[in-house]
């Protein structure tokens, strides 16, 4: 089992897991902005001028400015503002990764195979024509090619 493992990490894997990870957090980072700090915005002035980080239903009975002023006196509170954007950062990396999968599957895709221009003999195995009526080998009648 030992050797199995250093032969895994040996071969590349690990470190390929280990840049995959990273490119994965830095990417979801990079998104969380990008919802945030862009898509949120234009989507709350359209409907009305709505900031979705500052949505929650309290559930403390006093009240705060902010859902940000919420959470840091600890208030019971359903922050269902931070879930939409959490949502929206998992549609986003969600249909970037299925665009992502559906190309390396295109590239990937194997190769479709020639069709054959040869065939056995079924006297002497040797490979003749696919059209051929005789084996110029062993000279056997083949029927029709």
């Amino acid at each position: 089992m030992w050797q199995e493992f250093k032969a895994f990490i040996v071969k590349g894997n690990l470190v390929q897991i280990a840049v995959a990870f990273i490119m994965g957090v830095a990417f979801s980072s990079v998104v969380s902005s990008f919802v945030n700090d862009l898509v949120m915005p234009i989507i709350g002035k359209l409907i009305g001028n709505v900031d979705f980080a500052n949505l929650y239903l309290n559930l403390s009975g006093e009240a705060y400015a902010s859902a940000a002023a919420a959470r840091a006196a600890g208030a019971a509170a359903i922050y269902y503002g931070a879930f939409i954007n959490a949502l929206v950062n998992f549609l986003l990396i969600a249909v970037v990764v299925f665009v992502v999968s559906k190309a390396y599957q295109k590239l990937e895709r194997p190769k479709v195979a020639p069709a054959p221009t040869t065939k056995e003999c079924p006297f002497c195995r040797t490979q003749i024509p696919l059209a051929a009526r005789r084996c110029p080998h062993c000279t056997s009648e083949l029927g029709e090619g």
